[in-house]
């Protein structure tokens, strides 16, 4: 049976069913699409709002955006797990967001890479963002600026929530 991706009929899915949908889609390499990619990354984002973070799902989730991040081909698709990384505040995935900063080829990821840090309020991550200050590509440079003064101004609010932003 051939696999037809449709993103409302799979929202009508229970979790478990969705999500392994999504990860027959980016894991089986066919899939050339990166569009179709993305949206897969955006559903899993929402399977994660779902559940617990108790719930193995949630973790494996976190697990499946960092293959992502290692893994797929186009930097847009890259970016959207960083993204997701960070709006999903799965902090057990900092070390591969740091990992792509300093590792990933593509200026976009970086750039999401660390507003994700941003996001998550990781204070611990301060001096890969000063040493990404001297990146060339001024969307690394001027993000890692932007984080670090955000960094600055957070620092006394707490672990991020992802209710609450500010």
């Amino acid at each position: 049976m051939e696999f037809v991706f449709d993103e409302y009929n799979m929202r009508n899915l229970p979790p478990r069913q969705r999500l392994d949908k999504v990860i027959q889609v980016l894991k089986n390499g066919n899939e050339r699409d990166e569009s179709i990619r993305w949206d897969c990354i955006w559903l899993a984002g929402e399977i994660s709002e779902a559940v617990s973070k108790d719930d193995p799902i949630y973790t494996e989730i976190a697990d499946l955006m960092v293959w992502v991040l290692n893994n797929d081909d186009n930097g847009i698709v890259r970016h959207e797990a960083a993204f997701q990384i960070g709006l999903h505040n799965m902090r057990t995935k900092i070390p591969d967001l740091v990992n792509s900063i300093l590792n990933d080829k593509s200026d976009l990821v970086k750039h999401e890479a660390i507003e994700a840090l941003g996001l998550l309020r990781d204070h611990g991550s301060k001096e890969t963002l000063r040493k990404m200050l001297e990146d060339k590509g001024d969307a690394v440079s001027e993000t890692a600026a932007f984080v670090l003064k955000r960094l600055e101004r957070l620092k006394d609010r707490g672990e991020y929530k992802g209710e609450a932003i500010l």
